[in-house]
């Protein structure tokens, strides 16, 4: 009956951890909408193997690609909203909630210094690199996607069943608040549908 949880947030807040491990939990597969435009910036001759990608330097080249020509991002979101239509599945995306009904969608809310001290441990970096980082990442992100469609990323939280507050909670914490908002969302339907 569950058909599909769209995970949202800034860069470095945690969406892969949680997505993950709520696919664990509920049976979903997983989708990160990263990897499906990782696999455009491939085969952009990019070299996009590493994990961190999008913190490099050929990932902003991409990202600079990116706001240059709109193909790139409407084709993931594309891709994105066929399979969330026709499977059960995790994704996380920060496009998709604002593009696609029904579903479950939570945001992983933070502080950009919280993102970025999450980014110094995940790719040994300093924290004013990641720091810098995170912001480029977000305000980019968020100029591309008013552009494309008009939203705004961060700011319009309305689209939300779940707003998670990841500032202050660790990663085993943040997953429990989750699992209850699917559980919730989950239980809600079936008695609406009983």
């Amino acid at each position: 009956m569950l058909r599909s949880v769209i995970i949202s947030g800034p860069p470095a807040i945690g969406k892969t951890t949680i997505a993950k491990g709520l696919g664990e939990e509920f049976d979903l597969k997983y989708l990160s909408g990263g990897d499906v435009l990782k696999e455009m910036a491939k085969d952009q001759g990019f070299e996009t193997d590493n994990d961190d990608f999008w913190d490099t330097d050929e990932g902003m080249s991409f990202l600079n690609i990116r706001k240059g020509n709109s193909e790139f991002d409407k084709g993931v979101d594309e891709k994105l909203k066929k399979i969330f239509l026709t499977e059960n599945v995790i994704i996380t995306s920060y496009t998709l909630p604002w593009l696609v009904k029904d579903g479950i969608k939570i945001w992983l809310a933070g502080s950009h210094e919280n993102s970025a001290k999450r980014m110094t441990m995940r790719d040994n970096i300093s924290i004013q690199d990641a720091l810098g980082i995170v912001k480029k990442r977000y305000d980019e992100n968020r100029t591309l996607y008013k552009k494309l469609y008009g939203f705004d990323f961060g700011e319009d939280l309305s689209v939300f069943d779940k707003i998670i507050n990841t500032d202050d909670l660790g990663p085993e914490q943040v997953l429990e608040q989750a699992k209850n908002a699917v559980k919730y969302y989950y239980d809600t339907q079936t008695i609406t549908k009983s």
